[in-house]
């Protein structure tokens, strides 16, 4: 096993400290991250909102991410801990994306190197490679083989053969109560989706995160905050 020695910390705590502040002050929209311990930096917990117009409409979806101590030259891991049925998410939760893998040369995935992990990637590039992931899946090395061919079905009959939507569709609903558990309140129209939470003022609260996803004053920028299709990578079928 590989050791690191102070210097690796010293430089990971520094950058995911960076990177806390950067989403506090420009969130991405349809996310919350807090830390699963405060005095961990090493492992943040998401809630993922789904984006109005698709199968995830309405979903509160949480997950991990969990850093290495060589960070950012190692890529963390993304497991969702919400159940979800998708062609690149494992059983376990884990999820298979090429900019969550080394950087190494593998033929046999057919991943360039250049599509895989590198230092210049945050944790901002990763939660929009995620939310583009869950809309426009990659069905070419999958890790839920039976999710990929119901997809393909599914996109194939444009939209007829409706058991992927269904099965997604269930997994949202059941996510309706959690999220009441909770106290969150999830977004159902791009108006809400699109709004840009700012956290509070350090002698708010010692919380590193914010806790409230709503703020009525910030929805100036929504023509340019919202995911968008176009940049997802759709498949050509």
């Amino acid at each position: 096993m590989a050791q690191h020695g102070p210097t690796h910390v010293a430089s990971s705590q520094k950058a995911l400290m960076l990177e806390m502040k950067s989403l506090q002050e420009e969130p991405v929209e349809g996310f919350r991250i807090t830390l699963v311990d405060e005095a961990d930096l090493y492992n943040w917990e998401v809630a993922i909102f789904g984006p109005p117009n698709t199968h995830y409409e309405g979903g509160y979806f949480k997950a991990r991410i969990k850093f290495p101590i060589d960070y950012p030259y190692s890529p963390p891991a993304f497991r969702f801990l919400t159940k979800m049925w998708h062609p690149n998410i494992y059983e376990n939760g884990d999820v298979c994306i090429s900019i969550l893998h080394p950087p190494v040369d593998d033929p046999q995935s057919g991943e360039l190197p250049s599509e895989r992990w590198n230092p210049t990637q945050n944790v901002r590039t990763i939660l929009l490679s995620v939310i583009s992931l869950l809309n426009e899946p990659n069905t070419f090395s999958p890790a839920n083989v039976d999710a990929s061919v119901m997809y393909r079905k599914w996109r194939d009959s444009k939209g007829k053969d409706r058991e992927y939507a269904e099965i997604i569709r269930k997994q949202v609903l059941a996510t309706n109560a959690e999220a009441e558990r909770d106290g969150v309140k999830v977004p159902t129209t791009l108006a809400e989706y699109c709004v840009r939470t700012r956290a509070p003022p350090p002698d708010e609260g010692s919380d590193l995160f914010y806790d409230d996803y709503y703020d009525d004053e910030d929805l100036e920028d929504e023509d340019d905050c919202c995911y968008d299709e176009d940049d997802s990578g759709t498949e050509e079928s």
